[in-house]
């Protein structure tokens, strides 16, 4: 319940200041409109981080470290459901293309795009059995902070790359040469990358 909480409150407060900060910040009550939509998965995996830190240093156990490394597997699972809900409500939607397997988004317009909600589904999708096999191979013997650090580096990766199949998400990233969401990605794959070569 803890991290349920820390996703919501994360998520919800990462779209806003993440995306739109200049309007959410002159209308800061428009944050706890949560059911007109807005959530972002850099804010909620901030609030899933937090939420343990706070949870694991008030009950002493488990630790923060073992908590994330169990706790990522379901979350890939998560993100694959997450992905495939914005594709069945046509949203994040991404760029024009000619390719043959394009989706059209009626509710968007009449352009056939790429449908990038299920790449990034099959990509978590394939995270996630990745882990939970490392995980059932290896089980207790795999070092704390490997699968924490492999989650960050897989699922952040992929966002990465992925962004370059997506429609502009905030405003201001009009002429940068990489999305919001890319910028967000850089810093959890150095974090993972950093947990992965620690002794």
């Amino acid at each position: 319940m803890v991290m349920v909480a820390g996703v919501i409150v994360g998520a919800r407060l990462g779209h806003c200041l993440f995306y739109d900060p200049v309007w959410y910040l002159k209308h800061p009550m428009e944050i706890l409109r949560i059911w007109e939509g807005g959530l972002a998965s850099h804010g909620a995996a901030v609030g899933i981080l937090a939420s343990l830190y706070g949870f694991s240093r008030k009950t002493g156990r488990p630790s923060w470290i073992w908590l994330l490394d169990h706790i990522v597997i379901p979350v890939s699972l998560a993100g694959c459901f997450i992905r495939l809900g914005n594709f069945f409500n046509s949203e994040l939607v991404g760029i024009p293309t000619d390719v043959s397997w394009a989706v059209v988004f009626e509710q968007v317009d009449g352009i056939p795009r790429h449908a990038v909600q299920l790449y990034e589904a099959g990509a978590y999708g394939m995270i996630f059995v990745l882990l939970i096999l490392l995980y059932r191979r290896t089980g207790a013997q795999t070092r704390q902070g490997m699968f924490f650090s492999l989650f960050l580096i897989t699922v952040f990766t992929s966002r990465f790359l992925l962004e370059f199949f997506k429609t502009p998400q905030a405003a201001y990233e009009a002429g940068f040469t990489l999305t919001v969401g890319q910028w967000l990605s850089i810093p959890f794959v150095f974090l993972g990358l950093i947990v992965f070569s620690r002794k």
